[in-house]
């Protein structure tokens, strides 16, 4: 099979990352020290290439109409320009089909950020409910490789972040700087093109997300690489987002997962009345048949003898069991950390048991997020 390859491939390369298969795609895992790239996005900046996802376009007079039916937050938060939304999209069980972020421009402009490895059952899916709905949009995915005029996506993260992408492109300095989280500007970044620059991020740090031309995205990198900004790879993008208490899709939540079991009841909106969405979202009457079955926490290992993984069973002292989503060892913490489903007699504050290879290994039950903003909020 051949491997997918984001504009920035051959800067990878150049730069002697370490290259793997993630979902299809040949992407960069380190570029030497996943730590350093992890301590660089909390104490400095660092930058992902995130070009493998994928920007989608809806356009037409019914765009917010139908993303009331679409998605399980509520779209008609968004009302001034610019302004972002978390939320995931579900099928009629009430399942993850993906998790996104949408972008509210114009009354018939509304732009999506879905995940790269499920861009294409994204739009399929997308298109089949505008069809049903006969809602009459125009939708265009904008990733490098599906089209002419495809957007390429650098995340610049960290502390400094924002005031290097300021010292790379001047003229985004006035429209960003009082952006607040969540929030996105279009300028025009000459000599770099059109930007999207959104205060948004997967690290728990501050930053911006940029989407910039695929046909100058090379040359921005290199920009910031040449400020100070470190580039990042794979590896590290997961430790900080775990430490930051965010989903990956597929590993924490799928098409099988109800969000009310993944700890993403926050993004559902079950009680507003959706003008042109009379029967509320795709799965909202699942969700309300089925209720929360399943508790999403955080855990901090706290015997010595193993390191926290996906799918290694948890122990509750009522005997009931959940299981390991996502696990890694916490380069912000030096402790084994992990993102479980354990049952609803599981709280914060309670001990469990996980079951690494032959062994039983307690573990304490924490509030998420592990680490915010450079801070340890769980210990």
């Amino acid at each position: 099979m051949t491997l997918k390859a984001t504009p920035l491939n051959s800067v990878h390369r150049a730069a002697g990352a370490k290259m793997v298969d993630f979902g299809g795609w040949d992407m960069p895992v380190n570029y030497g020290s996943q730590i350093e790239e992890h301590n660089a996005v909390r104490g400095d900046a660092g930058m992902f290439d995130v070009s493998h996802m994928c920007v989608v376009d809806l356009k037409g007079a019914n765009v917010r109409p139908f993303l009331r039916g679409l998605l399980a937050n509520n779209v008609d938060k968004l009302q001034a320009p610019g302004k972002a939304l978390y939320s995931c999209m579900l099928n009629p069980q009430g399942g993850v089909i993906d998790d996104l972020i949408v972008y509210y421009f114009a009354d018939d402009w509304f732009r999506l950020v879905v995940n790269a490895g499920t861009a294409e059952k994204d739009i399929a899916w997308i298109r089949q409910q505008n069809d049903a709905t006969n809602s009459g949009l125009t939708i265009t995915p904008r990733r490098a490789d599906l089209s002419a005029d495809g957007i390429a996506l650098v995340a610049v993260q960290g502390p400094n972040a924002r005031a290097k992408v300021w010292q790379v492109v001047p003229q985004t300095q006035a429209p960003s700087e009082g952006l607040k989280p969540f929030n996105a500007v279009i300028v025009d970044g000459t000599p770099f093109g059109e930007l999207m620059v959104a205060r948004t991020g997967y690290t728990g740090e501050d930053g911006f997300e940029i989407g910039v031309p695929a046909s100058q995205v090379e040359a921005l990198w290199n920009a910031l690489a040449a400020a100070g900004v470190k580039p990042a790879g794979l590896g590290a993008r997961d430790t900080l987002r775990l430490e930051a208490g965010m989903n990956l899709y597929g590993q924490d939540m799928d098409d099988t997962v109800s969000p009310l079991d993944a700890g993403l009841a926050w993004t559902v909106d079950l009680v507003s009345e959706r003008a042109g969405a009379p029967d509320g979202f795709i799965g909202k009457a699942a969700l309300q048949q089925q209720g929360q079955k399943q508790n999403f926490v955080g855990l901090i290992l706290r015997e010595k003898g193993g390191i926290l993984r996906a799918h290694q069973k948890v122990v509750a002292a009522s005997g009931n069991a959940g299981e390991i989503t996502s696990g890694t060892f916490s380069p912000s913490m030096q402790q084994a950390i992990a993102l479980a489903r354990v049952p609803l007699d599981v709280a914060v504050g309670d001990t469990v048991h996980v079951e690494i290879r032959d062994k039983k290994l307690a573990a304490s039950v924490v509030k998420l997020p592990f680490v915010r903003n450079g801070k340890i909020l769980a210990s």
